[in-house]
């Protein structure tokens, strides 16, 4: 499955436009544009490729809206002259195999310039390669993934077209492991859905955890095409965890914090980002109040530009809200819009600026919704900061911010 977000209106004009300009432009007789400029503008796309159906596409969804944000203010402004920009946006499904044909055809498109996504480190594994050939810029609002940007040994970038303004599961960890004590938890439990994200997350706070004087009683894994957590919360139960940490996203999570509580295991169950959403608090329940999350930044609202970003989406009138990492996403587009403004202003045509757009991301520096965006030599964001959350009265409550760079 495929969507796509074009900011241009009118099938007729567009058709009478492609007729007078010729291949690879548009008219721009478009009121989501921000109007004519004069005559006829070439096209570069922005792809977005996330989770837009399935059980993680509340998530997807708010990346795709955020980014369409972005662009239409960017035409709206006329931020790169010449030009107008469209949303091309896929179906990735949460999943490696599809995420990867879904990065073939936006790479086969000449008109994408750039790419805001996966939301899954475990495809972006298989989308980075394929976008790292093509020469397209990849900037993931959400995968927290280290080895992505540092590799096996922590310190090799495997692709240099790849970029994320979230930061990773060794910042999300340490700072879990670290509130998880503050409360005074000093024993827990941890369980994992065996993906990449999951897996990592569990390691890195596991590693804090104990470094911290934390004893972890019982480590389980679950699988996460199963809806039975009876066995493992058996297995788990028996060593009286304080919590149990989870490693993995909310569509397990949630039944997983459910089933805890009616097998007796009732002690909260923390995550990281993944399990962020009003879906998990649905899913798991009355029982999940006490239970608690990390996530990466300060709360949107927090900021005077998160609060304009907000404001912005909510007047866009969105069928789906920008979820977590909406301000992630918008950053990101923004930041690939930022370095158009270099790469495109005397390019002839897209394919021919992709290297010199990978090349403007890694030196952008500007005040965005989650704080300065700009990246290391890794590709990795330079804000680090994490934020615990409870849940109090059936919603995410912020308990507590920190910078941990």
């Amino acid at each position: 499955m495929a969507q796509r977000s074009v900011m241009t209106v009118g099938a007729s004009m567009l058709v009478a436009s492609l007729a007078l300009a010729g291949c690879g432009t548009r008219g721009e007789d478009s009121n989501d544009t921000g109007g004519d400029t004069g005559g006829s503008a070439k096209v570069a796309k922005i792809g977005v490729i996330a989770p837009l159906s399935g059980d993680l596409s509340a998530l997807g969804k708010g990346i795709q809206h955020s980014v369409e944000l972005a662009v239409k203010q960017a035409n709206d402004s006329k931020a790169i002259p010449g030009w107008t920009l469209e949303v091309e946006a896929v179906d990735d499904e949460g999943k490696a195999d599809v995420g990867k044909n879904g990065a073939t055809k936006l790479a086969s498109d000449d008109e994408v310039i750039g790419v805001v996504g996966n939301l899954n480190s475990s495809v972006s594994q298989q989308t980075q390669p394929v976008f790292a050939a093509a020469n397209i810029t990849q900037i993931s609002p959400a995968n927290t993934g280290p080895a992505l940007t540092r590799g096996a040994d922590g310190n090799s970038r495997p692709y240099k077209t790849f970029f994320r303004t979230c930061t990773t599961d060794i910042a999300q960890g340490g700072f879990a492991a670290k509130f998880l004590i503050d409360q005074g938890i000093k024993t827990v439990a941890t369980i994992h859905d065996k993906k990449t994200y999951g897996q990592g997350l569990v390691q890195y706070f596991t590693e804090a955890y104990k470094k911290a004087g934390g004893t972890v009683v019982a480590a389980e894994t679950i699988n996460p095409d199963e809806s039975n957590y009876a066995p493992v919360v058996s297995k788990v139960a028996p060593s009286k965890p304080g919590a149990v940490y989870y490693g993995g996203e909310y569509p397990q999570a949630g039944p997983l914090s459910k089933q805890m509580k009616a097998g007796g295991l009732n002690v909260p169950l923390m995550g990281g980002d993944g399990i962020f959403d009003p879906k998990y608090i649905e899913l798991a329940g009355s029982t999940s109040n006490g239970d608690l999350a990390t996530s990466v930044g300060e709360p949107t609202e927090n900021s005077e530009a998160g609060k304009k970003f907000l404001a912005d989406y909510e007047a866009a009138k969105y069928a789906e809200p920008a979820a977590a990492y909406g301000g992630y996403s918008y950053d990101a587009a923004n930041a690939i819009i930022e370095a158009l403004k270099t790469s495109l202003k005397d390019a002839k045509d897209v394919k021919s600026a992709r290297q010199a757009t990978v090349d403007a991301v890694g030196k952008v520096s500007f005040d965005g919704v989650t704080g300065k965006v700009s990246f290391d030599e890794f590709g990795d964001t330079l804000v680090k900061v994490i934020t615990g959350y409870k849940v109090e009265g059936g919603k995410f409550v912020s308990v507590k911010s920190e910078n941990v760079s």
